[in-house]
C-alpha cells in the first residue's frame, strides 16, 4: 500500500525520515532512489555542501535554508541505506556527533577552562588525535591522521600544513614562504624552458608551486578557497563584460585578437 502525503507525520524531521523510508522501499518507492548505494550519492553530498557554501558566499538567507535541507537530505539518505544493512540509523548518527561535540567541549560542558579561541583549537586537535589514537589501538599516531584525501586538493593541503605547524614543523614569519613560492616557480621555469615534455616531471613542480601558495595563504591567514572563488568570479564578470562590449560590435571572442580582448580586459578592471 501506498503511503499517503497526509499520513505522514508532522514532525518535521520525522517526516523527512518517512519521506525518504518510502523512496527507498523496495515495492512502492522511486526506482531511481532504491538503486542508489553510498558510493553514488556520496558526489551528491560533496555537491550539496557547496552549494550550501555558494549561498552563505552570496549571502542569500532563502537559497541558505534551502541548500541545508538538500544536504540535511544527504545525511538522512545515507543514514537509511544504513538502516537497511542494519549499519546504523540516523538517531544513532545524531546521538554520535551530540556525544562528540560535548566530549570535546570540557570548557562548556565541564570544569576545564580554555583562555581564548587559539587555546580551543590545540585542545580540539589534541583531542581529535586522542580519539584517532584509540580507534588505532597500540598503532602510533601521526600528526597527518584524520585529514580526509577525499578533500579538495587545496584545502588538504591547508590542514596538513596545519597540522605540520602544530608540531613545529613550520616557518615563523612569512617572508621565507614567499621565497619558497620563488623557489619553486624558478624550478618550473627550468623545467618548460628547458623544452621537456615530460608531463609528470611539470605537473610535480606545479603541485609545489601551489602547495606553496596555500602555504602563504595560510601564513595571511585567507582562506585559500575562498580567495580562489573570489578570483573565479572576479574574472568570470571581467571575461563576461568583453564578450558584451564584442557583442556590440557583432563579433565573438573567437573572431577578436587577443590585443582586442585585453584592451576589453582593461576597460573591465576599471569598472569592477
Amino acid at each position: 500500500m501506498k503511503p499517503a502525503a497526509d499520513a505522514l507525520p508532522e514532525d518535521p524531521l520525522a517526516r523527512l525520515l518517512a519521506v525518504m523510508a518510502w523512496l527507498r522501499d523496495r515495492q512502492h518507492g522511486c526506482p531511481w532512489d532504491i538503486d542508489q548505494t553510498f558510493r553514488t550519492i556520496a558526489p551528491y553530498t560533496i555537491e550539496e555542501a557547496y552549494e550550501v557554501a555558494d549561498a552563505i558566499e552570496r549571502d542569500d538567507m532563502p537559497a541558505l535554508k534551502e541548500e541545508l535541507g538538500d544536504l540535511l537530505l544527504q545525511v538522512v539518505y545515507h543514514s537509511q541505506m544504513a538502516s537497511e544493512t542494519g549499519a546504523f540509523r540516523f538517531e544513532d548518527v545524531a546521538a554520535a556527533i551530540a556525544g562528540k561535540m560535548v566530549d570535546r567541549h570540557p570548557h562548556v560542558f565541564g570544569d576545564l577552562k580554555i583562555a581564548d579561541a587559539d587555546a580551543q583549537t590545540v585542545s580540539w586537535e589534541a583531542r581529535k588525535a586522542a580519539e584517532r589514537a584509540k580507534k588505532g589501538g597500540e598503532q602510533p599516531s601521526g600528526a597527518l591522521d584524520g585529514v580526509a584525501r577525499a578533500l579538495p586538493a587545496l584545502m588538504r593541503a591547508e590542514k596538513i600544513q596545519k597540522r605540520a605547524a602544530r608540531v613545529g614543523f613550520d616557518w615563523k614569519t612569512v617572508g621565507p614562504v614567499i621565497d619558497k613560492i620563488e623557489e619553486e616557480l624558478g624550478e618550473l621555469r627550468s623545467e618548460i624552458e628547458a623544452g621537456k615534455t615530460d608531463p609528470a616531471r611539470v605537473t610535480d613542480e606545479l603541485g609545489d608551486v601551489l602547495f606553496a601558495v596555500a602555504n602563504l595563504a595560510r601564513h595571511c591567514k585567507v582562506d585559500p578557497e575562498a580567495a580562489l572563488r573570489s578570483t573565479n568570479d572576479k574574472f568570470e564578470k571581467r571575461f563576461r563584460y568583453v564578450e558584451r562590449q564584442l557583442a556590440t560590435r557583432g563579433r565573438k571572442p573567437a573572431e577578436a585578437t587577443l590585443e582586442e580582448m585585453e584592451a576589453l580586459w582593461q576597460e573591465a578592471k576599471t569598472k569592477a
